[in-house]
C-alpha cells in the first residue's frame, strides 16, 4: 500500500482537499487529515485540549459543522501529540498518533508517518509543517493510483 500526502497552509485547503478525495470516491478510511490546534480554533463537546486517545474520535457534531459533510470531517477530534502539541485529527494516521500517545512514545505523529513507509526527511517536515501551524492530509493508496490522488491533493494546495 502507498501513501500520497501534502501539506497545507490553512485547515480550510486541507478540508478541500479532503472533500476533493472523497467525491473522487476515496472512502474516508483511507483518508487522514491531522491539523495544528495550539491557538484553540476548534473545540469539541468532550471539553479542553488533553492527551487522552479517545479524544480523536470525539466531536463528530461538531466536526461536521466545520467541515461540512458526513465523511472524514466529520469525526474530527482533539488530542496532544509530544513534539507537536495540540491538534484536530481524524482519520488512519489520527488513529496510529492516538495510539503512539496511549503508549506513551515520544515524536507520535514522526512514528506514525514511519509506520506508513514515509522517509524521515518527509515525516520530519511534516511534523515540523503541522507544528507550525499547517494540516496534513494523508491517503493510503494502491500505487496505480497514487498520481491521480496527488493530483487531486494538490488542487487545494
Amino acid at each position: 500500500m502507498a501513501m500520497a500526502a501534502r501539506l497545507y497552509d490553512s485547515f480550510e485547503a486541507a478540508g478541500a482537499a479532503v472533500r476533493n478525495l472523497e467525491a473522487a470516491g476515496i472512502p474516508p478510511q483511507d483518508i487522514s487529515l491531522i491539523a495544528d490546534n495550539s491557538d484553540n480554533w476548534y473545540r469539541d463537546d468532550a471539553g479542553p485540549v488533553d492527551d487522552r486517545p479517545e479524544g480523536a474520535a470525539a466531536g463528530a457534531g461538531v466536526g461536521a459543522a466545520v467541515g461540512g459533510g458526513a465523511g472524514l470531517l466529520a469525526g474530527l477530534g482533539m488530542l496532544t501529540i509530544p513534539g507537536i502539541g495540540p491538534v484536530v485529527a481524524a482519520g488512519w494516521l489520527a488513529s496510529a498518533a492516538a495510539g503512539a500517545v496511549a503508549g506513551a512514545a515520544t515524536g507520535g505523529i514522526i512514528g506514525s508517518l514511519f509506520g506508513a513507509d514515509v522517509s524521515d526527511a518527509n515525516a520530519r517536515m511534516y511534523t515540523e509543517g503541522i507544528r507550525k501551524g499547517g494540516s496534513l492530509v494523508s491517503v493510503r493508496t494502491s500505487a496505480v493510483n497514487a498520481a491521480e490522488l496527488e493530483g487531486i491533493l494538490d488542487r487545494s494546495a
